[in-house]
């Protein structure tokens, strides 16, 4: 007869810092989850013409104009953050691969969006006021705009959850770099 022995269930207080079901803690997903700030704040620029076909969605994000403001009116914001999470997490072995994977994933989406809309940018430069041009410039931009929100969210959510999220192409590229 085999004897088997019979664990107590740990107590655990859902609110400690302690380790969950996921393998990560409270704090390893808040700073996961925050790492997506970046390139949300720096994208945000892309919802200008959203916001004004769709003035719905500007009282959505309008609790967030604060905190985007403070961010926009510091000189190289933007810049120091990048290389901050770059420098500080992404590299920082004492941080959770949790954590270091989704800094990377954020700096990632961060340089895409920035690739990515630069084609935009120059078709701006050269047509800014033909009809044609200017529908285009705005398609991109609401475009830019919603793949930005969704992954922002899709991003949240599982990193709140304890759960790394994959984006194609980008989870690749931040994979390779760590």
């Amino acid at each position: 007869m085999q004897r088997t022995t019979v664990r107590a269930r740990e107590k655990r207080d859902p609110v400690s810092a302690g380790p969950d079901p996921f393998g990560c803690s409270c704090w390893d997903r808040l700073i996961a989850a925050a790492a997506y700030c970046l390139p949300f704040f720096n994208g945000l620029q892309y919802g200008c013409y959203a916001f004004v076909q769709y003035p719905v969605l500007e009282r959505v994000f309008e609790p967030l104009l604060p905190v985007v403001s403070a961010y926009g009116s510091v000189t190289f914001a933007s810049f120091v953050a990048f290389f901050a999470l770059y420098h500080l997490v992404v590299r920082n072995p004492n941080f959770s691969r949790f954590i270091r994977f989704n800094a990377m994933q954020a700096v990632v989406l961060d340089v895409l969006l920035d690739v990515l809309v630069l084609p935009l940018l120059v078709q701006r430069l050269f047509t800014p006021g033909r009809v044609i041009g200017f529908k285009i410039l705005i398609l991109g931009y609401n475009c830019m705009f919603a793949l930005l929100v969704g992954c922002f969210f899709y991003c949240l959510a599982s990193c709140v959850l304890g759960r790394t999220p994959y984006l194609p192409f980008v989870a690749e590229a931040a994979d390779r770099q760590l």
